[in-house]
């Protein structure tokens, strides 16, 4: 393209109010774009917001990757990005960062707003916009939340694009999808899952040791109070977590840390020899345990929070079981959700099977070309929607990595499941 065009033919589509050039890459040019949209799609005269939509250019006789990221743009601001569809077809990519996260957060801040559906119609408009600009085939595709972004946009705008490649998206039925339970009991080997399990008992019985203090004596302000930081913090990291006596939140969320472990671990594929050996000493203990499930997590101010909150709504989320380890803990894990992660003003909101009910029937009564990727031992496996691909599907096709994590991607399936997916995704952008 001339020199500055794309620029230009981006900044004059409707609502475009900046744009800015970013180092580009492997791409011909790539652009941090800023868009008003409505804050609430059924009434716009409630308001509007700015919302963050990354432009990677390739070409404008190319396809293009719709990216319906369910978090921030963040990781795709470095100039090594590259879905690995874009590259795959030599695709343009639009990047859409989710209505409440970083740069795409109303102000004044009104939760009311975050809704799957308005979601679903903030990628409406962005591709209706931009495919002006882009008019060959559009694939929608996103990985975890964006995966489950993906699935509801086809639900909401069956029509709108082409193809879908929705990544180990979940699509879960409750608040705390009793699902998973039942497939961590049977992911990996019955030697691995022996293995986590004795690491978290051993963490859970060495609680007093893990928790006492590593750092001199100081203060450190919690709110209007000030504490011990050798009871305020693990690692110096600061506790703000729960309305009860302080020191019995730092034990709770020691607690939710050491069961986190036990999902962190499969999602992410670790492997057994990360686990430190029985008699390992304190500090090996407690470094694996904050490596794979730091108490950050579970802090005020996490930047997951519109997460939760669209979480504890409509997306739902995973419970805890510290049944196997009550001889070592009383941690509370009955509607952990609602009370740690969201605010009091939110923590009577109940949760909606709307978006599952949606979803599940979308995908029931429809064959869209949609490639599902998931992980055999990643827990979100579980809600997962491959079971929605039965044999009278045509189009629809769901591709499960044997032992694959969250990280299971199209380059990591096995070599025929990876071929078909090639094969089947070019057969439809030459149609």
């Amino acid at each position: 393209a001339p020199d500055g065009e794309i620029e230009r033919r981006i900044a004059a589509l409707d609502g475009v109010c900046e744009t800015k050039p970013l180092p580009a890459g492997p791409f011909a040019g790539k652009y941090e774009v800023m868009l008003t949209q409505p804050l609430d799609w059924r009434h716009p005269d409630k308001g509007s917001f700015e919302q963050r939509v990354l432009v990677m250019h390739v070409g404008w006789d190319r396809p293009t990757v719709l990216i319906t990221q369910g978090y921030d743009a963040g990781f795709a601001l470095p100039e090594r990005y590259r879905d690995e569809l874009s590259e795959l077809f030599d695709a343009n990519i639009v990047f859409v960062e989710h209505r409440y996260f970083d740069r795409s957060t109303p102000e004044p801040l009104d939760w009311k707003y975050l809704t799957a559906e308005n979601s679903a119609c903030d990628l409406h408009r962005i591709k209706t916009l931009f495919e002006t600009l882009y008019p060959g085939k559009w694939i929608a595709s996103g990985i975890s939340k964006g995966g489950t972004t993906t699935m509801l946009y086809a639900a909401y705008f069956p029509d709108d694009v082409d193809i879908y490649v929705p990544y180990v998206g979940p699509v879960c039925d409750s608040r705390e999808d009793k699902r998973f339970g039942p497939y961590l009991a049977q992911v990996g080997t019955a030697g691995e899952r022996a293995a986590v399990k004795a690491f978290q008992t051993e963490a859970f019985r060495r609680k007093a040791e893990l928790l006492r203090p590593r750092i001199a004596p100081g203060d450190v302000m919690l709110g209007d109070t000030e504490v011990d930081k050798s009871c305020a913090e693990l690692l110096g990291l600061p506790w703000i977590v729960l309305d009860r006596g302080f020191r019995s939140a730092v034990e709770e969320v020691f607690g939710y840390c050491v069961l986190e472990f036990g999902f962190s671990y499969w999602q992410w594929g670790q492997e057994v020899s990360v686990l430190p050996a029985a008699d390992a000493p304190d500090e090996e203990v407690l470094q694996c345990l904050l490596a794979n499930a730091g108490p950050d997590y579970f802090s005020e101010g996490n930047a997951q929070a519109p997460f939760f909150v669209q979480a504890a709504r409509e997306l739902g989320y995973y419970p805890y079981d510290a049944e196997p380890f009550r001889a070592y803990t009383s941690v509370d894990t009955e509607d952990y959700l609602r009370r740690i992660f969201l605010s009091e003003q939110l923590r009577g909101e109940k949760f909606s099977k709307r978006l599952y009910r949606k979803i599940v029937r979308y995908l029931k009564k429809n064959d869209p070309r949609m490639i599902m990727i998931y992980g055999g031992d990643d827990p979100w496996t579980a809600p997962g929607a491959a079971w929605l691909v039965t044999p009278d599907k045509r189009n629809m096709k769901a591709f499960i990595q044997p032992g694959g994590s969250h990280r299971t991607r199209i380059a990591t399936l096995p070599e025929a499941m990876r071929e078909e997916a090639v094969r089947t995704l070019e057969g439809w952008l030459a149609e």
